[in-house]
């Protein structure tokens, strides 16, 4: 196959990514979590309660420091380094085999839900992390893997250690692919520990990631104990809910068919069938493997979330790639896109149709207005997790305005809520746009990084009034919390959220009026 004609369809593959992407970014509302990174970018700081601070450096510098703070430029970083990230996987096939196998590489890694939606569209932790993580496997490719031992090679090394701590800086389980490279060394190739380089490298890794142990020494190690209890499994019993769980997760976000092709090229492996050098495999299974059995093994004890273990399986998307590359070879084939990709962009594309339009025009409706409580509306609709935030925004907007005519709320009204979510999703929808700021009062574990933003936004004062928005999807009643903090709390309005012209979810406003206790929280 001409090289020119595989870089003509490298290309197109990847604006037609960006583009498709791009759309979705503009156009899709900020899930629960995106919001809250966003707070990441609007209060930057060394470290964050929940993860590193990378997330939003990198929604900072992609949004000219929220100057452009809609939601595609919020994500705008997504979609670039979702761009990159496919040249990236690219260069790596074409290194460890040849230039069809990044081909093959590219593609799978573009058909992958979690490479294109949740790292590639949505702004999470996973956005740096996986750029930082294949820019550290392809620097090591040229390193560790590189035939030839020489300065380059030791270069590279160093480099991939400057990479894994701006990983580091993105999410902690970068980690494991330090991992990787010291077991691959301890096993296969010892001469790497005489040289310098290594020493240099892990040195860069720590230095980089040292701004995170100093902000944890400074609050009590606060986000190294929060995440540390999310995979504590002493004292736990075994939870087989959880594992299936995390299975079919794994199995979804990473494309049921890419999936099965990673496990047919492990069979072939398994089964001593050649198609990659074995330096190579043995380097990307030590790269891959470790974090998705960890995590596994985790999810019998604790509740995990699938895309923990993604940067493992889009690894092994290279293997899977040289499998499929020695299948074409071997079969002769002149098809220059296998079935077998094909089947993954096919199922990858009927899902984005169906997700957009479920989300925007509710081709399948949970509930009935008529029948259904209006606080629980909309309650297990997961569509609605990013939808209807807009409308909220816009309503808010109208009772604030007549509120403040009609002298119905005091100076300086603030939102006040119990927990992150929906705090943020206030903050950026409903606040932002009127000026207002958003204050939580809970504990610590609830609020999170709310209890360093309320410090920021000059706390709280005795005698103030606020506003509490819930919605009907996730329903928590003012008294029910703050009804010992506010002389009285009232009934304002409910906002109905219309999609199309089905009433799918309610959000209920309310005026809490006089504060007569400071709330306390503490770190410690």
């Amino acid at each position: 196959m001409p090289e020119k004609k595989i870089y003509k369809v490298l290309i197109f593959l990847i604006g037609i990514s960006a583009i498709v992407r791009a759309f979705l970014a503009w156009a899709l509302e900020l899930g629960n979590d995106e919001v809250y990174y966003w707070t990441y970018a609007l209060y930057s700081d060394l470290s964050h309660f929940d993860h590193p601070p990378m997330v939003g450096f990198v929604i900072q510098l992609f949004s000219l420091d929220l100057l452009l703070d809609d939601e595609l430029f919020v994500r705008f970083s997504s979609v670039i380094l979702g761009s990159v990230n496919t040249w990236i996987i690219f260069l790596i096939g074409k290194k460890i085999k040849d230039s069809l196998t990044g081909l093959y590489a590219a593609f799978l890694y573009t058909s992958s839900i979690y490479c294109f939606v949740i790292a590639g569209i949505f702004i999470l932790p996973d956005t740096p992390q996986l750029f930082f993580w294949l820019l550290s496997l392809y620097f090591i490719t040229g390193s560790l893997l590189d035939r030839e031992y020489n300065t380059k090679s030791k270069l590279n090394l160093v480099l991939t250690g400057l990479f894994l701590g701006l990983g580091m800086l993105s999410k902690y389980t970068t980690v494991f692919l330090w991992f990787g490279i010291i077991s691959y060394i301890l096993i296969y190739d010892r001469k790497w520990l005489r040289t310098k380089s290594l020493y240099l490298s892990a040195f860069l890794t720590l230095a980089v990631f040292s701004p995170v142990i100093w902000w944890n020494i400074q609050n009590n190690f606060i986000s190294i104990t929060f995440q540390g209890g999310r995979v504590d499994v002493l004292g736990s019993r075994l939870r087989f809910d959880y594992f299936l769980l995390e299975i079919i997760g794994e199995f979804l976000y990473n494309n049921p068919v890419n999936v099965i092709i990673i496990i047919l090229s492990l069979f072939g492996v398994y089964k001593k069938r050649i198609f990659l050098a074995k330096p190579d495999l043995r380097f990307l299974l030590f790269s891959s493997l470790p974090l998705i059995i960890i995590f596994i093994v985790f999810s019998l004890f604790r509740r995990t979330l699938p895309h923990w273990t993604a940067p493992g399986y889009t690894t092994l998307l290279l293997i899977a790639a040289a499998f499929l590359r020695e299948k074409s070879l071997r079969k002769k084939s002149q098809k220059l896109i296998p079935h077998e990709i094909k089947t993954a962009i096919y199922l990858l594309s009927f899902i984005l149709i169906i997700g957009f339009i479920q989300v925007n025009f509710g081709i399948i409706n949970f509930y009935d207005p008529q029948k259904t409580n209006p606080a629980e509306l909309g309650e297990k609709d997961v569509s609605l997790d990013i939808f209807g935030w807009r409308q909220i925004g816009d309503g808010f907007s109208e009772i604030l305005k007549k509120d403040i005519k009609e002298n119905k709320i005091g100076k300086e009204p603030a939102i006040i809520t119990y927990r992150w979510f929906p705090a943020a999703n206030l903050d950026y929808y409903a606040a932002r746009q009127n000026f207002i700021k958003v204050l939580a009062i809970g504990p610590l574990y609830q609020i999170h990084k709310y209890y360093w933003i309320n410090q920021k936004r000059g706390g709280f004062r005795l005698g103030m009034d606020a506003y509490y928005i819930t919605t009907s999807r996730d329903f928590m009643h003012p008294d029910s919390v703050y009804s010992h903090y506010f002389e009285s709390i009232e009934t304002v309005d409910t906002i109905k959220i219309m999609r199309g012209n089905t009433h799918v979810m309610n959000a209920f406003v309310y005026r809490m009026k006089d504060l007569k206790i400071l709330p306390k929280c503490s770190i410690n």
